[in-house]
Formats: C-alpha cells, sequence, structure tokens
C-alpha cells in the first residue's frame, strides 16, 4: 500500500488530467467505430438539385434594364463567404409600389410610387447542388433555409438580399414529371 500511496504522490494534477483526456478519446474513439456515434460524412442523407429564391428589396436602378438576366451566372457570396459561380434561372422586378385608399369608400388601391420612379424589388430564383441532411439543404458549408444574407454580384452589380424561397428538385429526367410540378404555388 505504501508503494501504491508513492508512486501516486510522484504524479501532478496536469498529468492526471491528460491520461484523462487520453482515456477519454479513446472512448469516444471506440463508440464512434462500433457505430454508436455519428461521423459528418453520416449525416449526409442524399445530393440533389435544389432552387432557391433570393429576395433584393429597393434597388435603385437608372438605366434602361436590368443587370441580372436568366440562363446568366452570378457569383454569390453566403454570410459574407465567396463561394462560388451559380446559374440564374428566373428574375422578376417590380417597381415599388404604394397602397391608396380610394374617396368614399373603404377599398383601397395598389399603384406604382412614382416618388421613387427608379426602386425595385427584384427577386431571382437561382439553381445548385446540395447535400441534403436531417436539418435542410447545405451549400458550401451553409444550411440554406429561408432568412439566411446572399450576396450577388456580377461584372456590373452587387446586391445583398435574403433567400426568400427553397425547393428542392427531384431527382428525374422524365420532362413530362417536371413539367407537371405546380411551381406556382396555388394554395386552392
Amino acid at each position: 500500500m505504501e508503494k501504491f500511496t508513492e508512486i501516486f504522490k510522484k504524479f501532478k494534477t496536469v498529468d492526471l488530467i491528460i491520461v484523462a483526456g487520453v482515456i477519454l478519446a479513446l472512448i469516444v474513439g471506440f463508440l464512434t467505430y462500433k457505430n454508436f456515434r455519428q461521423t459528418a460524412a453520416k449525416q449526409i442523407e442524399a445530393t440533389s438539385k435544389i432552387s432557391f429564391q433570393v429576395f433584393i428589396r429597393g434597388v435603385t436602378l437608372t438605366g434602361n434594364e436590368i443587370p441580372l438576366k436568366a440562363d446568366d451566372k452570378t457569383f454569390i457570396s453566403i454570410r459574407n463567404v465567396p463561394y462560388t459561380d451559380l446559374d440564374i434561372v428566373d428574375v422578376k422586378a417590380d417597381r415599388k409600389k404604394i397602397v391608396l385608399p380610394i374617396l368614399n369608400s373603404k377599398k383601397v388601391m395598389i399603384v406604382e410610387d412614382v416618388s421613387q420612379a427608379n426602386m425595385y424589388d427584384i427577386t431571382v430564383t437561382l439553381k445548385d447542388t446540395a447535400k441534403i441532411t436531417k436539418d435542410g439543404a447545405v451549400v458550401g458549408g451553409n444550411k440554406i433555409k429561408m432568412g439566411l444574407p446572399i450576396t450577388l454580384e456580377g461584372k456590373d452589380y452587387k446586391f445583398n438580399g435574403t433567400v426568400s424561397d427553397l425547393k428542392v428538385m427531384p431527382e428525374t429526367d422524365d420532362d413530362k414529371f417536371h413539367n407537371s410540378i405546380n411551381t406556382d404555388d396555388d394554395v386552392q
């Protein structure tokens, strides 16, 4: 018993912490090896094409046309981290509108705001390939969810917007199937 206490007195607290850390690392490694714990690579359920919309509010354009065009490419940054060039599927631009009450009536009318004639709200639809996990789609190491800040950049523009819609595309080459999908989100 005296020899045990002599040996124990030679160890410092730091030595005991290091030994406990090594034992803990061995236990975690063993549990991972025996599939009791999932690693990041095993959380990916599939790889699929996605399309997502970026809503850009209050863009001032004094030129004749909108610099974003369908079937072009745009460079995106996700949370101010550069990612890659993505294909633009669709672009919808709408001038700023205001609500005006109709005199002697309880109705209202929506008209273009002439005080902000060059102010637009733009919705850009992009497509990419994403890793699908149980938490959602992952693009460039970032989960793509509504509200995520995204920067679209081209040779003559740089717009900041947020993700406003996300759709996981089915993995099929059947054109009849793709054309039968209702993408208008009409709820009736």
